[in-house]
């Protein structure tokens, strides 16, 4: 089978950007069925309980909470860490949403008329050299150029202030490659304010106004450290309504 796993932290800060991934879906790619998260029943109502009432929310819990996958199926994402733990947990053949949209000719991609970012790669991707080109070739196609830093692709060292406080016990259990051997050291306890200073610390770093990223835990961490001004998701040049503003700042 063929999962699209919507990611329900993301869809709970962005529930109508989710909304028009799972339409793209749906309408492009309908052999790939919607699903909420990777892990049955984790944290359904408390999810469903961040999102605004009404019908969005609504849609929301209409869409099966997950499935039991195998290392027979494949899923697509946005979250890293649902990514991760299907691969580890499962055995499942995973890839990110941005490889979907990247291979698909017909996608109205829109145009940012040479917007120049820096880019920021997440530390829970850096194995994932598709997705890191994807996200790449997909800038190029809306016409944005961007900045590397020296921890980029797999040398990512960055995912928000989520590095910076204890992981829940699920992570290191279902997916220990990633959440115990290669996270020492991390996931270390840090007060508020230290985070703060550590997000202000990294992102002095960069060369440009405008950061992007592909990672919602990447992006707290950058709207605490550049400004929600200056910090976007990708999906926020994809699917959001930020176009306008972005292309002329």
């Amino acid at each position: 089978m063929r999962y699209f796993i919507a990611s329900c932290g993301y869809t709970a800060q962005f529930p109508e950007e989710s909304r028009r991934m799972r339409d793209y879906i749906a309408a492009a790619h309908p052999a790939i069925e919607v699903v909420r998260c990777c892990v049955p029943g984790w944290k359904t109502k408390i999810y469903e309980d961040k999102m605004p009432a009404g019908e969005l929310t609504e849609q929301w819990k209409a869409i099966p909470q997950s499935r039991a996958l195998t290392a027979n199926d494949a899923i697509w994402s946005l979250c890293p860490n649902c990514m991760n733990i299907a691969a580890e947990w499962r055995g499942a053949e995973v890839h990110s949403l941005w490889e979907l949209i990247d291979a698909d000719a017909d996608f109205p991609l829109k145009d940012y008329y040479g917007l120049h970012v820096t880019l920021q790669d997440c530390w829970r991707m850096r194995e994932y050299t598709p997705t890191h080109d994807a996200v790449r070739s997909l800038l190029r196609k809306m016409n944005i150029t961007w900045e590397e830093i020296p921890s980029s692709r797999d040398r990512a060292d960055f995912c928000g202030k989520t590095l910076y406080r204890p992981q829940v016990d699920r992570n290191p259990r279902l997916a220990p490659k990633h959440y115990r051997d290669g996270a020492v050291g991390l996931f270390v306890p840090h007060t508020e304010e230290e985070q703060e200073h550590l997000m202000h610390e990294h992102c002095a770093q960069y060369g440009t106004d405008t950061v992007i990223c592909y990672c919602h835990y990447c992006l707290d961490g950058l709207k605490a450290g550049v400004g929600a001004a200056n910090a976007y998701h990708i999906a926020d040049l994809i699917f959001g309504d930020v176009q306008e503003y972005v292309r002329n700042r």
